[in-house]
């Protein structure tokens, strides 16, 4: 599988990124086979929280890979903190560190190659994050750092006292969900989408050379509504995605990531499913190129209007 560099530090990993947040939903020989898949198609950036099944899914992953032998260096691992359970976030230095040390234990791995901030703390103090950003970076516990769901002035904030590059940003995107896109296609517009809800993210994200990790990217929206494959309210996508997807040979889950590829945001995709014949459809779309009269056909089919 192609490479994406990861910021801008000489940081690579596999274009498409699992994510383990299901996991704990599995049993261990099916996380086996997860991850044998994974590896078999080119995906070596594995991405973890440690919310995530209370820390189930980090432990089934851990000795997954130990009971396979899967050489450390051979994989990249991401984990995040900062949620805590019942209602808070928490980016004390207390925390941030308990949360990595937390990780380590379940991975069975001395160093995380990514750390990321999991949701933005009203508290914040950057000084704290700062204090364990360092300690974590010199310990050698974390290796690269980055936030996810934050925006532009949040991470400006952050890089007041953090020295460390901040090299990954996890955001919310699909071909059903994009507002950091619609807004940049709506200037000068009076319509919702012309509004500017995360601070120009996108736009911040390509200046800075942050890497644009997109989460749920088969996610309609905010909303419980599901998968927008097969879906019905999305009949026309549906249709728009099955028709390029038999153009190409590849499945509809395929195409949907090759539309996030194709921007030039060097973006990478986490994709979620425990599924493995799922895992190999997507690992194809690295391969697949959509046209710019593609890419724009599957956002109107999304019910998009352009101005």
């Amino acid at each position: 599988m192609k490479k994406v560099k990861i910021g801008n530090q000489g940081f690579e990993g596999s274009v498409i990124s699992l994510g383990i947040m299901r996991m704990d939903q599995i049993s261990l020989e099916e996380a086996k086979e997860v991850v044998q898949t994974a590896l078999d198609y080119g995906i070596d950036y594995f991405d973890h929280a440690d919310i995530y099944g209370d820390g189930e899914s980090e432990r089934i992953f851990g000795r997954a890979v130990k009971e396979m032998g899967i050489p450390r260096d051979s994989l990249l691992i991401q984990s995040k903190g900062g949620i805590v359970k019942g209602g808070m976030y928490d980016f004390s230095k207390e925390h941030i560190i308990s949360a990595v040390e937390g990780s380590l234990k379940r991975l069975q791995t001395d160093y995380l190659d990514a750390f990321l901030l999991h949701r933005p703390d009203a508290l914040m103090e950057p000084e704290e994050v700062a204090e364990a950003f360092d300690l974590l970076e010199k310990t050698g516990k974390v290796r690269h750092f980055g936030v996810s769901n934050h925006n532009p002035m949040q991470i400006e904030l952050l890089k007041t006292k953090v020295k460390q590059p901040l090299l990954i940003n996890q955001l919310q995107l699909s071909v059903t969900h994009h507002p950091m896109i619609d807004a940049g296609l709506n200037v000068n517009r009076v319509n919702d989408l012309s509004i500017v809800r995360d601070g120009s993210i996108l736009d911040y994200s390509r200046i800075t050379e942050m890497t644009i990790q997109p989460w749920s990217p088969f996610q309609i929206g905010n909303e419980k509504r599901g998968v927008l494959i097969g879906h019905p309210d999305y009949r026309e996508l549906n249709e728009v995605l099955d028709r390029m997807a038999e153009e190409k040979g590849v499945a509809q889950e395929t195409i949907a990531i090759a539309w996030l590829l194709r921007h030039p945001a060097r973006m990478q995709p986490i994709i979620g499913s425990m599924n493995p014949k799922r895992i190999a459809a997507v690992a194809k779309a690295p391969e697949v190129t959509l046209s710019r009269e593609e890419w724009y056909e599957l956002y109107r089919a999304g019910g998009y209007r352009l101005p």
